[in-house]
């Protein structure tokens, strides 16, 4: 079972930010998980939240900046000040940081737009990876199945992963529909009879496990990957 680090190591450094990255890819996760939005002028930033309040010293959405405001908020404080300076990172910053690693992991790519529709995003992303030739798996996830058909329509190749929270019905007709390689489900969803069935022939995923007790529970099950904040608190079980 792999592990992936959830919005980097984002347990003991800010999540969504170059330091957790840094910080996951030097423990040795499989994989990294992170997300992505849309500036004013069409950048493609890291930050999980539509809003940028609860991650820097700054307020208000992140539709609603410009790339180089948003460059200009502290991304670390927040966390702890021995992280002031860290910034919201583009994309681009962190495929150049990727490309430059020499181990081969799984970047997971979460297109945040299950809450606001970004005009083109899919596009924006797909021709930005098409600019990047490295070892890392590419996978492109998120809630919005309408944007996953739209991403598959644009790409037959991309790895794509259908994101379900809970007792949810049909994501299988969604995931067969436009060939997605994997489900990234939460512990109820992976312990739903459904999710159990659906474990038999999809790659499962499963988000956020930070809790041992739930670990071994969910190791026991077919499972390709957890994602958890504190990847070094499984990692020796990983392997």
């Amino acid at each position: 079972m792999n592990i992936y680090a959830h919005r980097g190591f984002s347990g003991k450094y800010p999540e969504n930010t170059m330091i957790a990255f840094q910080q996951a890819y030097e423990l040795g996760v499989d994989g990294i998980e992170l997300d992505v939005q849309m500036t004013k002028d069409g950048e493609l930033v890291v930050i999980h939240d539509e809003r940028i309040e609860r991650t820097t010293d700054g307020i208000g959405y992140v539709k609603d900046f410009l790339y180089r405001q948003l460059r200009c908020f502290d991304a670390g404080s927040w966390f702890d000040e021995r992280f002031a300076g860290e910034r919201i990172p583009a994309l681009v910053e962190v495929l150049d940081w990727a490309s430059e690693q020499k181990r081969a992991i799984t970047l997971n790519i979460e297109l945040k737009n299950d809450t606001i529709h970004y005009p083109n995003l899919e596009e924006k992303v797909l021709k930005l990876l098409d600019a990047y030739t490295m070892p890392h798996r590419i996978v492109l996830s998120s809630f919005r199945p309408s944007s996953l058909v739209h991403l598959r329509q644009l790409s037959n190749t991309i790895p794509l992963a259908v994101l379900v929270e809970g007792e949810k019905r049909g994501v299988n007709h969604v995931a067969q529909s436009i060939q997605a390689e994997e489900i990234h489900g939460d512990p109820t969803f992976l312990f739903t009879p459904y999710g159990q069935e659906m474990s038999k022939y999809m790659d499962i995923c499963v988000y956020t496990i930070n809790d041992a007790q739930l670990f071994t529970k969910v190791a026991k099950q077919r499972v390709k990957a957890i994602m958890t904040d504190y990847p070094d608190r499984f990692f020796s079980h990983g392997r």
